[in-house]
């Protein structure tokens, strides 16, 4: 039965089918979430715990560790990782892709309240926190509040009561941070010298604070029938009814109040944060992502409260937005459109320059918007965005879907030719090349099978691609094989000689067909001389693989092409001897250099890390301005040159920056682990030294570099023993002087206010008054037993406070030791009637030891992170062989082991599992071919177009400077495919001039590359220029679009110089084989029937 007659004879319902599918796409098109990339996030969720005070060691080991215990338990983990600092504990948990990350979440949270039996009590503001993970952790929206008049505590209430809950309840939202400030707190800032001389201990100041802000229920009257509740004024809310608070009595009689002993302030819970918009002081909101989200989608949520969110500010606070990844996003998308539609422009210009009649090119171009739209419907069922890649993917579907149409309408038109009417010529030409197309459309699909199971990143990137290419492949055929030849039943016409020479177009129509013919007779007669000359047209087979081979080991080599998106960002990296306030002064100064580039429009800065600061920078639109890498060069030229930090700029693209920790600072990431923590960290100056002086890495810096100084307390258990001081009470007294205690909690109606006691900031800063601290036995309780906020103290005590308020940091060890009574040098423990102060110096020794500024695991190794960026004309396995000879010319201690993870680690596995992917898509191919024709030897005829178009696109690639990507292994697929096709019209047709028309071999695959020769050219010709408008972008993502633009270009113009001669030869060749292979197959089957006494029938031979 002929399948196309029933669409050929049922017009209207082809027509309605059709459109059916056109509305579908057209409906699900605004549906279509929108990104940049497709969604490579993988399930992950990062846990945050954070201890103020804590030094890494004591965070990794109290902390951290507990942690990944409990954490490392949950099921389908298939990768733990920690990042330790100061106060901080940051754990990254990847899930296998099969896992839900709801459900991750959850376990996650199960594992967290599990683990909080084995954390420290008392000393964490807050219990562990699990969020979900975007791929990268890059914000998507940076908001500033600003105001001259207003303090950093107000500014961070507004930000974290009015604005945070507004941005968070967005859809797509993952978390939304605000650092610049902390929450506002009442800071006690205690000054040691009345302290220790009027013999008033830290825990005695804590329990004074405790006990004046209590807030609990008082209870109810009941009385007549009424109930009235009690309520009192039981807390203070402010520093200044913290002043007056009396904490004890000098000589039995006159007060100590709380102004005596300390500065209050109301201030910040935590003064080590920091954040400036464009050189103003501000509080930021830093919105992330939640994985698979739309990042359009949740710009367009923010900005449609943004004008309601500005109205409900107080008139002197500012709102700035900083940082909009939206719209270098929309832009890209945008000019991805337009290149998609200058493609179908340029397609649908060849198919009318080779048919010469409008009707007749409408016959195929109708195909092209209606597989499209079919193509949109079927992205949006499997739940794809409309990225940059899709959009390419649909551009180069255009020489796809428009293919199949031009050779069933090539076929018809040929019958018509022969003088058959169209309805005739419709039905014989659609049954006649219905297998063949058949035949190409699964060839197609099976390229693309192997490649859907691709793990990881790249697994993510080609499987939204394969999927929508297969989509449109799928609805390509059928509309070639229902609605094409419908039409060309009712609409096809043929050129007439003199009628079609009228008119421009006439004439422009007559040197096309009399160039097509001098081309087709030119290529008849070298046909003629390769069929004479076999062998010298064979060997360009092996040479055009060895070649291949060695451009795709040799070219550089990269995962995702950068692209260029208007946003740099930097990071500034602080050694162990630099202060937070240094840290601050220098992101200022970096901050205003960047600011002051012509091509900037906004600097965000922040700092929640003593140690370090990072830089969000926003760029005029790309056509306003120089390129991103000039801007960049520009910037580091102007950076100062001074010691003690490292600084790092990179302009942030498509990809991953690094993995998964957000203080990587390059695009590349190399770990080394070790089980040995003294010979990893040993070696890691070493290797990062050898590194940075290559040259041929930048930006080269490891999370764990450089160490700090810390100060080891080794308490005498014996000594504080006899004076009656526990470990705990140490514990107690060195953590109210410099871990920034929260001593009390202030409930108001909308918020919590801390109570932070520490040591003012002129004794907190100088290490030698650790030698000054003295410990009260009282450990907050006042004689008697008896709790209370009235302390009683030494009875000879009579120095104001006053005098130590104003003392200059040079002169307050000598000043606390002349006012001290006692003499604090002494050793001599200070007693009186109510309690004893011990010096701390006769229960400890203090020694200085150099300790990690951050501590970091991977599984159960230490580790350390070292990321990196290429210097300009490095490629990837450049760096691979840098680092592997390096290792082994400094002499990597045992145990101490590398991988590449992040984009390096993506790169890696391309190369092993694209390889890979890519031998068992020729596999399938030839399984499928052998299937279709019936036959093991033609497939290998098909598949011998191959090395030529893999050798056109490397070699294109390398004539235009791009590396070998994964964008560019997508531009060889596509490659094999076309390729293929051609070889399938040849082929397909000597088959059957031999089978029906009885035609030699030579005969038939001559007269098949002749018939041919038209279709294959006009499919070549609009798939190569579908292709031109990807490498002439120059928008947004044009990075992306133009290694596949060129791949395809090059390797179709190699491909056809080639292959229209060597695909005759090989058909030759492999019938000959198949002929001699038959005939021995003929003789072996006679041999055997022979010695068994038995002649073969005919129809066994």
């Amino acid at each position: 039965m002929n399948f196309c007659r029933l669409f050929i004879d049922r017009p209207v319902a082809t027509t309605l089918m059709s459109i059916a599918i056109f509305m579908a796409g057209f409906i699900c098109y605004p549906l279509l979430p929108v990104a940049t990339m497709p969604d490579m996030t993988t399930t992950s969720i990062m846990v945050v715990a954070t201890q103020p005070g804590a030094d890494p060691q004591q965070m990794a080991t109290s902390v951290t560790t507990p942690l990944e215990r409990r954490l490392g338990s949950i099921a389908d983990l298939e990768s733990i990782e920690s990042d330790t600092s100061a106060g901080q504990a940051q754990i990254f948990l990847e899930f296998s892709s099969s896992r839900n990350i709801d459900g991750a979440l959850r376990d996650t949270q199960a594992a967290l309240r599990a683990a909080r039996a084995d954390l420290p009590t008392g000393t964490m503001d807050a219990d562990p926190q699990a969020f979900k993970m975007d791929g990268g952790g890059f914000p998507v929206y940076l908001m500033s509040l600003t105001g001259d008049q207003k303090t950093q505590a107000e500014l961070y209430d507004i930000a974290n009561i009015r604005i945070k809950p507004l941005l968070a309840e967005v859809k797509g939202v993952g978390r939304v941070e605000v650092v610049g400030s902390t929450n506002p707190a009442v800071r006690v800032e205690l000054n040691p010298g009345p302290l220790y001389k009027w013999g008033i201990g830290f825990e005695d100041v804590r329990t004074a604070l405790a006990s004046a802000n209590a807030f609990t229920p008082k209870g109810f009257i009941d009385s007549n029938g009424q109930r009235m509740m009690l309520s009192t004024n039981d807390q203070a809310i402010n520093a200044s009814q913290y002043r007056d608070l009396i904490v004890g009595y000098r000589n039995n009689f006159y007060p100590v109040r709380l102004s005596d002993i300390a500065t209050i302030t109301n201030s910040v819970q935590d003064v080590y944060q920091t954040s400036y918009i464009n050189g103003h002081r501000a509080v930021t909101l830093v919105v992330t992502a939640q994985p698979h989200a739309n990042t359009v989608a949740i710009v367009d949520g923010i900005n449609a409260n943004l004008t309601h969110l500005r109205d409900a500010l107080p008139a002197d606070v500012n709102l700035v937005v900083g940082l909009d990844t939206s719209r270098s996003i929309r832009a890209s998308l945008a000019d991805a459109r337009l290149t998609l539609i200058l493609s179908v422009v340029l397609v649908v210009l060849v198919i009318l320059l080779f048919f010469r009649k409008l009707i007749t090119t409408l016959i195929p171009a109708v195909t092209v918007p209606i597989a499209l739209s079919g193509t949109l419907a079927a992205m949006a069922a499997f739940d794809f965005t409309l990225d940059v890649l899709s959009l390419m993917s649909l551009t180069i579907a255009v020489g796809f879907v428009v293919d199949d149409a031009i050779v069933v309408l090539e076929n018809i038109a040929r019958h018509m030719e022969e003088g058959k009417d169209r309805y005739e010529a419709s039905l014989i030409g659609a049954s006649e090349i219905g297998f063949t197309v058949l035949s190409i459309s699964a060839s197609l699909v099976a390229v693309f099978i192997p490649l859907l199971f691709l793990p990881g990143s790249a697994g993510s990137i080609m499987f939204e691609f394969c999927m929508t290419m297969i989509s449109a492949i799928v609805i390509s055929m059928w509309l070639s094989l229902t609605l094409t030849p419908m039409m060309c039943a009712h609409l096809l016409e043929i050129d007439h000689g003199e009628e079609s020479r009228k008119g421009i177009l006439g004439h422009i129509a007559f040197v096309t067909e009399t160039s097509l013919g001098w081309t087709l007779k030119q290529y008849g007669r070298s046909m003629h001389w390769c069929l004479r000359h076999p062998v010298l047209m064979g060997l360009t087979l092996p040479l055009s693989f060895v070649v291949l081979v060695g451009s795709v080991v040799l070219m550089p080599k990269e995962f995702i092409p950068s692209q260029d998106m208007s946003l740099l960002a930097g990071r500034i990296k602080g050694d162990a001897t630099m202060s937070f306030q240094e840290i601050d002064r220098r992101l200022r100064e970096v901050g205003a250099i960047t600011q002051t580039d012509p091509d900037v429009t906004s600097t965000t800065i922040f700092s929640d890390d003593k140690n370090s600061g990072e830089l969000y920078i926003h760029l005029k639109e790309k056509e306003e301005r120089a390129s991103a890498e000039v801007i960049l060069d520009r910037i580091r030229k102007r950076l100062p040159d001074e010691p003690g930090a490292d600084i790092s700029f990179w302009s942030v693209g498509g990809s991953s920056q690094g993995g998964s920790s957000s203080k990587n600072t390059g695009s590349y990431r190399y770990v080394l682990r070790g089980d040995n923590v003294a010979d990893l960290f040993g070696y890691l100056p070493t290797l990062l030294s050898a590194l940075r002086a290559s040259g041929k890495l930048v930006n080269v810096s490891s999370t764990t570099e450089g160490q700090s100084v810390a100060a080891y307390i080794t308490v005498h258990r014996d000594t504080e023993a006899r004076y009656g001081i526990t470990p705990q009470l140490i514990q107690n007294v060195l953590y109210d002087s410099y871990g920034q205690a929260i001593v009390s909690t202030i409930h108001l109606p909308t918020t919590e206010h801390r109570v932070v006691m520490v040591l003012a900031p002129q004794y907190r800063m100088d290490p030698e008054m650790l030698r000054q601290v003295w410990i009260s036995t009282s450990a907050g309780t006042a004689a008697g037993g008896v709790a209370s906020n009235l302390i009683r103290v030494r009875s000879d005590a009579s120095t104001s406070a006053n005098s130590f308020t104003s003392l200059a940091t040079a002169s307050i060890q000598n000043s606390l030791a002349n006012q001290i009574s006692g003499n604090s040098s002494s050793g001599a423990a200070v007693s009186s009637s109510t309690e004893t102060m011990i010096p701390l110096i006769n229960v400890a020794s203090v020694l200085w030891k150099p300790q990690p500024l951050d501590i970091t695991h991977r599984g159960s190794y230490y580790s350390a992170n070292i990321s990196f960026d290429l210097a300009t004309g490095v490629s990837y396995n450049d760096a691979v062989e840098l680092i592997k000879q390096t290792m082994q010319d400094t002499h990597a201690p045992d145990g101490v082991l590398g991988d590449f993870t992040g984009t390096a680690g993506d790169t890696r596995k391309l190369m092993i599992n694209g390889g890979l992917a890519f031998l068992a898509a020729i596999a399938v191919m030839y399984i499928v071919l052998g299937i279709l024709y019936e036959s093991l030897i033609h497939p290998i005829t098909i598949l011998s177009t191959l090395p030529s178009a893999g050798i056109g696109a490397v070699l294109g690639l390398w004539i235009a400077g791009e590396s070998f990507s994964i964008i560019a292994m997508i531009g060889i697929i596509l490659l094999t495919g076309i390729v293929k096709k051609n070889a399938i019209l040849v082929i397909d047709f000597a088959i059957h001039a031999e089978r029906i028309e009885k035609l030699s071999p030579k005969d038939a695959i001559f007269k098949a590359s002749i018939t041919r020769f038209r279709p294959i050219l006009m499919t070549s010709l609009a798939a190569a220029l579908g292709a031109v408008p990807l490498i002439i972008s120059n928008g947004y993502g044009a990075e992306m679009r133009r290694p596949l633009g060129v791949s395809i270009l090059g390797g179709m113009v190699v491909s056809q110089l080639l292959t229209l001669y060597t695909t005759p030869i090989v058909y030759l060749w492999m019938d000959a084989i198949g002929m001699r292979s038959k005939r021995l197959c003929h003789w072996l089957l006679g041999l055997v029937r022979r010695h068994s006494g038995t002649e073969p029938s005919a129809r066994q031979i």
